[in-house]
């Protein structure tokens, strides 16, 4: 077993709940549920998003009140406690800074690797700035030529890039459909089976 480990952990859906469909349902607007799980092109997804948001006069802290009320799902706090005290793990996330932090406190305060938000003066999200293109698939790349070995885990299309870039990948939690089309991926529901899978695979 190599000490040079890092363990690639998607956030929402992994640890915790979908932001966009919790603000989905505060606000009342249906069609804020689709998240990468329904749409594999990130760029075209977040413009939808705030062509939406515009068009309802939602900003910034409308959301950030919702996000206020999400608590990471049940087990993934001592799960993450667990894994970090076994190897290295770093979150990697497309959400944005401004919606992560009310969660990183409940987590534990983990590294994550996410984007930002641009926001207007009047509070209205104006834009977004993406750190890198594929920021998942670059950053496990970028690990790697830094020496380390990554062991990636997700549950979206924008998760398979950087799962299959890795040493080991699995599949969290996902849709019937992503692991139709991944059948070689080991696919877990529980967070014990994945920390036993991480660490078999160290």
């Amino acid at each position: 077993m190599s000490d040079l480990n890092i363990v690639c952990l998607d956030l929402e859906g992994v640890l915790v709940p979908e932001i966009w469909i919790a603000f989905s349902e505060a606000s009342g607007i249906p069609e804020l549920r689709r998240t990468t799980r329904d749409e594999p092109d990130y760029d075209k997804l977040m413009k939808w998003r705030l062509g939406i948001l515009r068009e309802h006069g939602l900003g910034l802290r409308d959301i950030q009140a919702t996000i206020a009320k999400i608590d990471p799902l049940p087990g993934a706090r001592e799960f993450l406690d667990k894994l970090r005290e076994t190897t290295q793990a770093v979150i990697l996330s497309d959400t944005f800074t401004q919606f992560a932090k009310p969660l990183m406190a409940k987590l534990g305060w983990p590294t994550l690797l996410c984007n930002a938000l641009e926001v207007a003066p009047d509070g209205m999200i104006s834009g977004y700035k993406i750190r890198v293109p594929q920021s998942k698939l670059t950053t496990v790349k970028a690990l790697q030529s830094a020496g380390f070995d990554t062991i990636a885990c997700g549950d979206s299309y924008n998760d398979l890039g950087m799962i299959r870039q890795s040493k080991a990948g699995f599949l969290f939690r996902s849709t019937e459909q992503i692991k139709k089309d991944n059948p070689d991926l080991q696919a877990f529901e529980e967070f014990d089976d994945l920390l036993n899978a991480i660490v078999g695979a160290l």
